[in-house]
């Protein structure tokens, strides 16, 4: 059966940039909604699609968590060359680590986490997470029950090395959080079962800059964008946006 890929989407609006970045296993998808609401007061919102990403969890994984640091890097340049010089940057989960990354190596006007971990204590969280991704896949492909639990054994044993790249990466940001000094929003779910919801904690009170906010969200899981409170979370960073000094 073939589905259907997702693209990159690249909404054209003022002068002022957000990229957005989605999340492990997921897509632009996952930032649609924010894209389009940001898109109507104004901003022009680019979001890539990192290699590996919407498409088979056989090619998920032989991707590298290097080669979507360098996606990030890309996407930023993509804007730059478009003649953006005001670029914010705003993630969902392994998104906002990439955010973070790309805001202690590029100067950005700000940058937005949505639960971004900053704690590797979750890889069995992790793996749920991509569990229950490639079962979807899997299903999407009209497969049989015993073909996916044998197809799903197989990627989970050929993934480790991939996770523990995950968790390298995610090591090597928290470790330079401190040295960040761009206005940053840190978004999390009270009820996040994918992710320690202390790296929140972690990423507000280490960053350096002087503009900083943090706002929890009661009555949503980790899938923040795609929650029931999707509209206070669009108008809460529309509303840190507009307080920068861009």
């Amino acid at each position: 059966m073939q589905i259907k890929q997702p693209e990159p989407f690249f909404f054209e609006g003022g002068e002022r940039a957000v990229l957005l970045l989605h999340g492990f296993t997921g897509h632009s998808a996952d930032v649609r909604m924010l894209g389009r609401y940001l898109n109507s007061k104004g901003y022009t919102c680019y979001a890539p699609i990192y290699r590996g990403h919407g498409k088979t969890p056989e090619e998920l994984i032989d991707a590298t968590a290097e080669e979507w640091w360098e996606d990030v890097q890309e996407a930023y340049q993509f804007l730059q060359k478009k003649g953006y010089e005001k670029i914010a940057v705003a993630g969902l989960s392994l998104g906002g680590v990439l955010g973070l990354r790309l805001a202690t190596n590029n100067p950005v006007q700000a940058v937005i986490t949505m639960c971004s971990p900053m704690f590797f204590d979750n890889e069995k969280q992790l793996t749920s997470g991509f569990r229950q991704f490639v079962k979807d896949y899997k299903q999407l492909e009209k497969k049989d029950e015993e073909t996916i639990n044998k197809e799903l054994e197989s990627l989970l044993t050929k993934s480790s090395d991939l996770f523990q790249e995950i968790k390298e990466s995610i090591d090597k940001v928290k470790q330079s959080v401190d040295m960040l000094y761009t206005p940053t929003l840190v978004i999390q779910s009270v009820e996040d079962k994918m992710i320690n919801p202390k790296s929140a904690d972690y990423i507000y009170e280490n960053v350096e800059t002087d503009k900083k906010e943090i706002k929890w969200y009661e009555g949503t899981g980790h899938a923040i964008t795609f929650s029931r409170k999707k509209d206070e979370l669009h108008e809460d960073i529309e509303h840190f946006l507009e307080s920068l000094d861009w």
